[in-house]
């Protein structure tokens, strides 16, 4: 599994923590930035692991801000992405099981390290459970087609 992770100036630190994690589970990843906590805009970050994730460059992408929520609106916009802010285990493996999401967000401001690091975990070793949740999936995808987006 690949990985693409990034993080505004508000998600910094979350994502530093959650990369000893990638480290510890022997995940391979890339850091899209930030790579400090000055100030930078978090749509930039979120497009870019978004659109790696869509053009098939990684497996899945991680993003962290503040809340968690404006990456995940900002990678939503990208056809063929599925991302979910998490911030407890059972949202984090559903996100999985029945929605393929492909992007977790988190925020910093929201949760802690040491939760996080087990939502990641959750998120990065709970499957799709395909069946009847493929076809809703499939639904999603019709969506963004209807839309122009795909």
């Amino acid at each position: 599994m690949n990985i693409a992770i990034a993080s505004d100036h508000a998600g910094f630190r979350l994502k530093e923590a959650l990369k000893q994690t990638l480290d510890e589970l022997a995940v391979d990843y890339e850091d899209l930035g930030t790579y400090d906590e000055t100030s930078v805009d978090y749509p930039d970050y979120a497009r870019k692991v978004a659109e790696g994730v869509a053009e098939g460059r990684y497996n899945r992408g991680v993003l962290v801000c503040g809340t968690g929520l404006g990456m995940c609106i900002t990678a939503n916009k990208v056809p063929g992405v599925r991302a979910v802010t998490a911030h407890d285990v059972f949202s984090a493996r559903m996100s999985r099981a029945h929605n393929d999401a492909n992007v977790l967000t988190m925020g910093e401001r929201v949760i802690g390290p040491g939760l996080a690091a087990e939502v990641l975990k959750t998120w990065l070793t709970t499957e799709f459970e395909g069946g009847r949740h493929a076809g809703r999936v499939d639904k999603v995808r019709q969506v963004e087609r209807e839309y122009g987006k795909a």
